[in-house]
């Protein structure tokens, strides 16, 4: 479910604040803290660029020898400290133990978020008065101060949650995340800082956070560049427990996914410049994989995007980019509607056009959100990814974002 970002709440365990330290200009909030009441267990999952930003490779190398003790988690916005070398990886660690200092913990049960700006190096000496200001009295209190100062060119925040019932007692689930641009799997320009009070010990969290992102982070694209800093944690505030019920631990995922889906969707639709959320989804392919590179493929494609937002039923792209997608496709079965399943537009059946409408397709690209819909006629795979249109104003945005 999505949850009101302004009365938005960590799952119970946990604690969030924010302070503005002067990172990025106009004193919005830059700096959040997100710390639990006791050592928690935790997983990550990172970028696959092989240029990676220094939190990652840091974070990477903490959860890999204490995921069963992390106590917080620190993160800045308007620099994302990557490109910066031993420098900035010295950086990193300043600030998890700086933070560590304050909250009376081991750095190494610190972890560390970073987004902005690629190659510039953080400037210490506001990180720093910022660290002491966001774990005193004087830091802006709660959830929604921390959603909003993770944000770069986000228009809003990002939160969400789900509930459920695990070994005979209630279970929440709480997200936020950020990310508006240099979004596509896997993942995106994104973080995302997911609690639980669920008693999971670290292999339970990791297995789960990677089977929700496979089908929410990992298929949402805004605009087909993928980021050096994108991070997905995982705490869980719970006792770790021993042996987990496989019938838990499947239910854990699924809400798990569920809340993480929420959080893509809302992504895809803040895209930079985006005007509305495009959901496609495929079926009728050979597997679950290969429905997923045909969605994909159709996700990132600029001509698709273009002519969503011009409101341009101009099948053929999207036929298109399902060609060039690399899986099996055989032209002569495909099938595309536009609409959800309850008031479906057929386009295009057995390759070739339909009779439709045209303006009434035109109006369903109009829909906020959009529904692609394109059947491959090959099997029961299916997958559904999400993105946005292009406008005019995506490019106006990446055009000037440095200066």
């Amino acid at each position: 479910m999505t949850a009101d970002a302004a009365s938005f709440d960590l799952a119970p365990g946990f604690r969030a604040a924010a302070v503005a330290c002067g990172l990025k200009a106009g004193g919005a909030l830059d700096l959040a803290l997100i710390s639990a009441d006791r050592p928690c267990a935790a997983a990550g999952v990172f970028t696959a660029n092989r240029v990676k930003a220094a939190p990652v490779l840091y974070d990477q190398e903490v959860l890999a020898s204490n995921a069963p003790a992390i106590r917080a988690v620190i993160a800045n916005s308007g620099c994302a400290n990557a490109c910066t070398g031993p420098g900035g990886m010295a950086d990193t660690r300043r600030m998890a133990a700086l933070t560590a200092e304050s909250l009376g913990c081991g750095a190494e049960q610190v972890l560390v978020l970073s987004t902005g700006v690629i190659g510039r190096r953080l400037d210490m000496t506001k990180v720093a008065a910022g660290i002491a200001a966001v774990t005193s009295t004087g830091a802006q209190m709660g959830a929604p101060a921390a959603a909003r100062a993770i944000l770069t060119t986000d228009t809003r925040p990002k939160t969400a949650g789900a509930d459920l019932t695990m070994g005979g007692r209630r279970v929440a689930i709480r997200g936020f995340a950020k990310g508006a641009g240099m979004i596509h799997p896997n993942m995106a320009t994104m973080l995302s800082v997911v609690t639980t009070d669920a008693a999971l010990p670290p292999a339970a969290l990791r297995a789960a956070l990677r089977a929700a992102v496979a089908r929410s982070f990992n298929r949402v694209s805004v605009d087909g560049d993928m980021s050096t800093n994108d991070t997905v944690l995982l705490l869980a505030s719970g006792a770790p427990a021993g042996a987990v019920a496989e019938s838990d631990l499947a239910a854990f995922t699924a809400a798990l996914t569920e809340a993480c889906t929420s959080l893509a969707r809302q992504i895809a639709r803040d895209g930079e410049g985006a005007t509305r959320l495009v959901e496609i989804a495929v079926t009728g392919a050979r597997d679950e994989a290969e429905a997923h590179r045909v969605a994909d493929g159709i996700a990132r494609s600029s001509l698709v995007k273009t002519a969503i937002h011009g409101g341009d039923p101009n099948w053929g792209r999207v036929l298109a980019a399902a060609g060039c997608s690399g899986a099996a496709i055989d032209p002569d079965r495909l099938t595309l509607a536009l609409g959800d399943a309850g008031n479906a537009l057929t386009i295009v059946r057995n390759g070739l056009p339909a009779a439709f409408d045209e303006r009434e397709a035109s109006s369903r690209l109009r829909d906020d959100p959009v529904y692609l819909h394109l059947d491959l006629g090959l099997g029961d795979g299916a997958a559904t990814a999400w993105t946005c249109d292009f406008s005019a104003e995506y490019v106006t945005i990446n055009a000037h974002y440095t200066t």
